[in-house]
Parts: C-alpha cells; structure tokens; sequence
C-alpha cells in the first residue's frame, strides 16, 4: 500500500533496525463516531510501500472502553514499548491510557489500571516526554468540549510509567495563539487542542507540534508549533510565527529516517472519509522546522 491508500488519522511513526512502523486512528466510510475496537500496524522500509495493516491491540474482553480507539503513540522505554493511546466508554469519558509490548509489532496489552489522566477530566492524545534528567512525563490535551478552551496539560510520571508522580500542569491554551478559530460562535471561547509532540532541536530549545483551528473566512485544521526557549517541557511556552503545514491538515509528529533525513507526517485533510497520511521531508531552522518537499 502506498500512504494515499491508506484511511487514517492522527499518524504517528516509529522507526527501529530498518523497519518503519506506522500508527493512527482507524477510519472507515462512515462518520467518525464508529465504535473501532482495536489498533493497527503498518510496516515498510522505504517509507514508500507500506504492507496491509496487523492489529496490534485488540480490545480484551474486561477492557472498559468500547469506542473512540484514538491516536496511538509508541515509544521505547527501559526495554520495552509503550503506547500511549486513547479512549471512551458510552458511560465515561474519553480519557488516555498505556499499553505494554515487547515487540513494537504487538500485541499491546493494557498496562496502566485504566486511565493516566486524571479521573473525571475528558482527555485525548497523550504523548511522552523524557527531560535532560531522565525523568518520563506525560502531555495530553484536556478537551475543549469540557474546558470550553482547550489546554495542554505536562504531567510527571514514575519511573515505570505505571502512574502519575505529580498534578497535571497546563503549559498551553488554544485561545492564547492569536489564530485560533472558535467552534461555536466567534464570541465564545471554545478552542480546540490536539496531538502534542515534543522534539529537542539541536539548538537545545523544545519545540511542541500541536493542532487546532486557524481563524480566517474559512477554518482549517493547522499543524501549528509552540516553543519552550528553555527547552523545559514547562516552558514557558510561546506560539511560533508561522504553522508548520495550513492546508486542512495536522496531528502531526517528526522523526528520523535511516536515511539521517528527518519527517513529519500527518493527516489531511481533516475531513472523513477523506483523511489520509501525507509525508513530507523536512529542515530544522534556528526557530522550528520547515517543509522541504513531499515524499510520495
């Protein structure tokens, strides 16, 4: 399969020993409150030809959730694989939580005893940060639909990453970027937060990839980025000068390839059925990053 092949949200690669592995939010032809219930692989090594997707966690038979299986994240850590994902029963909340593997192939099974982010709160797209210390952290979006506006939110895990070692800490809110587009009505304040990313650039600063909404005669989904000067993941924080990516895509994230050239992915548009995972070759700049060109 090829990327424009292939129905997904929210992409999220992870490269290891010459194999590319590629995560993201199942989607089908209908709208995009189907209850999935599983997680998806994809491989390749060109980053060109992708195989069919493998489940790579299946929903257990006693797991809570049954719907919104979102934007699954997979990082080494000590030994092992993490993914960090998120989802939503018809009686809770949609929240995120950690998966466990030994392979990034799967199968991922539920690690954490439900939730990392807090009870009660509406949460999604968690994300994982390790400091200059070695200490694991967490950042997650706390959802607009109960905020109104949307934050980001950088919690401290333990070093097992089995729970929270400290309260959340909003390091952003979508209505402090001057672009942001309201959902409701231009005199509300409803502003939507998704996917943050972290990546360390050479120049020590850390530089978060987030998405949202850019004001203008016509919304669109924007791959936007905040910068931390002090290249703490509490900042403070301020919004770059420029999107990465404005055409109605975003939820994106940067990685290496083997080729020593680094890539971001995302998805666009943001319109079902219409997402798909678009690849683009990218330049570290003394401020962000910038596009190069698209691959495929």
């Amino acid at each position: 399969m090829r990327l424009d092949e292939i129905h997904l949200r929210d992409p999220f690669v992870y490269a290891e020993d010459g194999v590319y592995y590629l995560y993201g939010t199942r989607r089908g032809e209908k709208t995009k409150h189907i209850p999935w219930q599983g997680l998806d692989v994809y491989t390749s090594t060109d980053l060109l030809e992708w195989s069919d997707p493998v489940e790579c966690f299946t929903r257990p038979d006693d797991f809570w959730a049954d719907r919104d299986f979102f934007a699954p994240e997979v990082y080494r850590y000590k030994g092992f694989y993490y993914m960090f994902a998120s989802f939503r029963a018809g009686t809770q909340p949609r929240c995120s939580q950690i998966l466990k593997s030994d392979s990034p192939k799967g199968p991922f099974l539920p690690f954490t005893d439900g939730a990392i982010t807090p009870p009660g709160w509406t949460c999604l797209d968690a994300t994982f940060f390790v400091d200059d210390n070695g200490d694991p952290w967490t950042a997650f979006c706390h959802e607009w639909t109960q905020v109104g506006d949307g934050t980001i939110e950088a919690m401290r895990l333990t070093p097992d990453l089995s729970a929270p070692a400290g309260d959340p800490v909003t390091i952003l809110r979508a209505g402090d970027a001057p672009w942001s587009y309201s959902l409701i009505d231009p005199s509300s304040r409803n502003f939507v937060t998704d996917g943050p990313f972290f990546r360390r650039g050479k120049n020590g600063k850390l530089y978060m990839l987030w998405s949202g909404f850019h004001a203008g005669p016509q919304y669109w989904y924007v791959q936007a980025l905040a910068i931390s000067d002090s290249g703490n993941i509490l900042g403070p924080w301020r919004h770059a000068d420029k999107f990465i990516y404005d055409e109605d895509g975003g939820h994106g994230m940067l990685f290496d390839g083997f080729d020593g050239k680094t890539y971001l992915i995302l998805h666009s548009t943001n319109v079902n059925p219409n997402e798909r995972p678009r690849l683009f070759e990218m330049t570290e700049t003394d401020d962000g990053f910038e596009i190069v060109r698209r691959v495929g």
